[in-house]
């Protein structure tokens, strides 16, 4: 009974120890923050798809008063939920360096959600800014922008020709939102974990018994 006991115990914790590993770094206060006042964007925030991938970041201009306030708090660097609106500076960095010798075109569109999937899942509403193709041969692709409401928009950055619908790398954005708020996949997250471990103590409990149950009847 011991052996069992045992057995399952590891068993358990292996399973626990897989489901943090795999879920941690979908929490927000796992996320590790780059030097506000660099260049470089936040590291975590890695979009792609299945051709191409960009570490991103936006910065919002700060009024006078935060400057003055602490100016590096206020250049804060934010992936895809940005708090309010403003005029808006955007960095991706290209990972594939194949790219970096194809001209790309950047275009920011504000959308309405339509509750569709895959590539019809944003309807465009407005053109807000559009800067024609160029090379950018460093690999840092940098635009600005003035977002003058909240809601809901995509960067594109169209590669080439961007005839191919994978030519044109959408980065959706959520404008008025908190940057730190869970999604509903990290709380989904969040109760899998509770879930589990209310599983495992009663396991444990059962075990217990279970073995104490043994004894008593040797």
């Amino acid at each position: 009974m011991k052996i069992f006991s045992s057995s399952c115990f590891r068993a358990a914790a292996l399973l626990l120890a897989v489901f943090i590993s795999a879920g941690c770094d979908q929490l927000p206060f796992n996320k590790t923050t780059s030097n506000a006042l660099g260049n470089r964007p936040d590291l975590d925030c890695l979009i792609a798809n299945d051709f191409y991938a960009v570490h991103f970041s936006t910065y919002v201009q700060p009024g006078k008063d935060e400057i003055s306030k602490d100016a590096k708090a206020a250049f804060v660097p934010f992936c895809q939920k940005i708090p309010r609106a403003g005029k808006m500076f955007f960095t991706a960095d290209l990972i594939d360096r194949d790219i970096r010798t194809i001209p790309i075109g950047i275009k920011i569109v504000e959308v309405e959600k339509t509750g569709q999937k895959g590539p019809d899942e944003f309807r465009e509403i407005r053109t807000v800014a559009e800067i024609p193709s160029k090379l950018y041969p460093r690999g840092a692709v940098e635009a600005q922008a003035e977002i003058d409401k909240n809601g809901d928009y995509l960067l594109y950055l169209l590669i080439g020709e961007a005839i191919e619908e994978d030519d044109k790398f959408r980065v959706p954005l959520q404008v008025g939102v908190d940057p730190n708020a869970l999604s509903m996949q990290q709380i989904a997250l969040i109760a899998g974990g509770v879930t589990l471990l209310l599983l495992l103590i009663l396991l444990a409990f059962w075990l217990v018994n279970r073995a104490k149950a043994a004894r008593d009847n040797d």
